[in-house]
């Protein structure tokens, strides 16, 4: 029978199995009382993170409503100030032959 040729890798992982039981109720608080730093540290950290993405948020929204306001005043001029921003964008793009 293969399973029970090799004694020593049964042994070992046995030997390891009884030092991990034995072990872990020593080694449980100490690495409570390190993850614990660290678990804080990345829950301030995503805490900073959400706060900037919230500020950065703010701030393209309110470009984008003064960019808003901006073209409405425009529509709100007439016709000719959209057919002369047009012309303006044609003349600003690629392929033009300037």
């Amino acid at each position: 029978m293969g399973l029970f040729d090799n004694g020593f890798k049964m042994n070992t992982g046995l030997a390891i199995g009884l030092g991990v039981v034995v072990l872990l109720p020593i080694a449980a608080p100490l690495l409570a009382a390190v993850t614990k730093p660290l678990v804080k540290a990345g829950i301030k950290g995503g805490m900073i993170l959400f706060q900037k993405g919230k500020e950065a948020i703010a701030e393209a929204s309110e470009v984008l409503e003064d960019m808003v306001v901006e073209a409405q005043a425009e529509l709100a001029k007439g016709p000719d100030v959209m057919s002369s921003v047009a012309s303006a964008v044609a003349e600003k793009m690629p392929g033009n032959g300037s």
